[in-house]
C-alpha cells in the first residue's frame, strides 16, 4: 500500500467529523500527480516551507524592527510560533494537522518590511486597499516560483486569505464564524486564526518587556488572575481553553472568561505598545524609506522587470507594490541608501 493511502485512511478513521480530509480537497488550479508518500496538504506545507518568500521572513519585522536586536521576534519566528500553537490545538481536537500547519506557515508570506507600519505605508501609497493577507494569497498564486505561483490547494489558500483580523476583537471574528460568515471556510482555518491571536498576544507582551516599553505591573490585573503571570502560563491557559471548548464542535471557540481576558490583553497591547510605536522615529524613518523606494520604481518600472519580468503585464502600481512588499528590512534599507546617494549626487 502507498504511504499516502495509509495516511489518508488514518485521517478518515481518526479525525473529527468536522475535520477537512485531504481526500476531500477542492483541488488546485493545475492538476498535479499525487505524491506516493505525502497527502495534498503535506505537499502544500513543503511547497511553502521551501519557498523563497518563507526564507525572507527571517529578515522582516514582527513588531520591533528586526534590526533592533537579536532577542526580538521576526516575522519568521512569529510564523513558527503560530504553527506550533496551531498544531497543538489541531492534534488535541482531532482536525487536520497538516492543513493547519500549511496555512500557518503561509499566512504571512505577503507581509511587508517593517511590520505593520510597512503595511500601513503601502496602504497609503497604493491606489488599492493593501492587506497583507491578500498579498500572501497573491504570493502563493502568482509571485512565487518566478511568476508561476505554488499551485496550492483551495483549502490552504482559503485559510491564508482568511487568517487576518486587523484590529477586530476576538469576539467579532468568532461571532462571524459562528454565523457562517467567517473569513475562512474550514475549521482548520479557524484554528490558525486563534493560534495567530494566542501567539502574537503572548510574544508581543514578552518582546515589549524585553524592549523596556512595559513592566509586568503594567499588565491588567484581571488578565493576570485568569491567564497567569508568565509567558508560558498565559500560553498554556489559552491553548487549554481553546481545546476544552472546541473539542467535538463545528467551530473554534474559547470560554467567555478566557476570551474576555485574551481580548483585554490584546486591547492593552494596542493602547500601550502598538500606539507607542505609531508615529515613532522608527516608523517615520520606515515611511521615508518605503515612500522613496515606491516613488522611484513607479517612475522607473523597467528596473523592477529586470528582477521580476513576470510582472510586465501588471500596471506599475501593482508591480511596484509586489516588489516593495517582498523586500526584507535589510534590503529596503540598502536600496534606500543607494537612492539617497543618487539624489545627493
Amino acid at each position: 500500500m502507498l504511504i499516502r493511502k495509509e495516511i489518508e485512511k488514518r485521517e478518515k478513521e481518526c479525525l473529527s467529523l468536522y475535520a477537512t480530509l485531504s481526500t476531500n480537497t477542492r483541488g488546485r488550479k493545475k492538476e498535479e500527480r499525487p505524491c506516493p508518500v505525502r497527502t495534498e496538504y503535506q505537499k502544500d506545507r513543503d511547497k511553502i516551507l521551501h519557498s523563497v518568500s518563507f526564507r525572507l521572513l527571517k529578515h522582516k519585522t514582527q513588531v520591533f524592527l528586526s534590526t533592533a536586536g537579536e532577542r526580538f521576534r521576526t516575522r519568521l519566528t512569529h510564523t513558527m510560533e503560530v504553527a506550533a500553537v496551531a498544531r497543538y490545538i489541531a492534534r488535541c481536537i482531532r482536525v487536520n494537522e497538516d492543513l493547519v500547519e500549511a496555512i500557518a506557515l503561509g499566512h504571512d508570506l505577503g507581509h511587508t518590511p517593517f511590520g505593520h507600519a510597512g503595511e500601513d505605508i503601502l496602504r497609503d501609497l497604493t491606489p488599492f486597499n493593501f492587506r497583507h493577507a491578500q498579498q500572501s494569497l497573491r504570493v502563493v498564486e502568482k509571485l512565487e516560483n518566478n511568476g508561476n505561483g505554488l499551485n496550492l490547494s483551495y483549502e490552504v489558500k482559503d485559510g491564508i486569505a482568511g487568517h487576518s483580523k486587523g484590529e477586530l476583537s476576538v469576539y467579532k471574528v468568532h461571532g462571524e464564524n459562528l454565523k457562517g460568515r467567517g473569513r475562512t471556510t474550514t475549521i482548520e482555518g479557524e484554528v490558525v486564526q486563534f493560534a495567530d491571536w494566542i501567539a502574537y498576544i503572548n510574544h508581543d507582551v514578552d518582546d515589549a518587556f524585553n524592549m523596556g516599553m512595559i513592566k509586568k505591573e503594567d499588565l491588567p490585573s484581571s488578565t493576570e488572575k485568569i491567564l497567569g503571570l508568565t509567558f508560558y502560563q498565559r500560553l498554556i491557559t489559552m491553548i487549554k481553553d481553546v481545546v476544552e471548548n472546541s473539542f467535538g464542535k463545528k467551530h473554534i471557540t474559547m470560554s467567555a472568561t478566557v476570551m474576555n481576558a485574551t481580548d483585554e490583553l490584546r486591547d492593552f497591547l494596542y493602547k500601550k505598545v502598538y500606539t507607542g510605536l505609531h508615529g515613532s522615529l522608527r516608523e517615520t524613518r520606515s515611511r521615508e524609506m518605503l515612500s522613496l523606494i515606491y516613488s522611484h520604481y513607479l517612475e522607473n518600472y523597467e528596473e523592477i522587470l529586470k528582477d521580476m519580468p513576470f510582472l510586465k503585464n501588471e500596471i506599475p502600481h501593482r508591480g511596484v507594490c509586489d516588489f516593495v512588499a517582498s523586500l526584507t528590512d535589510i534590503r529596503a534599507q540598502k536600496i534606500y541608501r543607494k537612492l539617497k546617494g543618487k539624489i545627493r549626487q
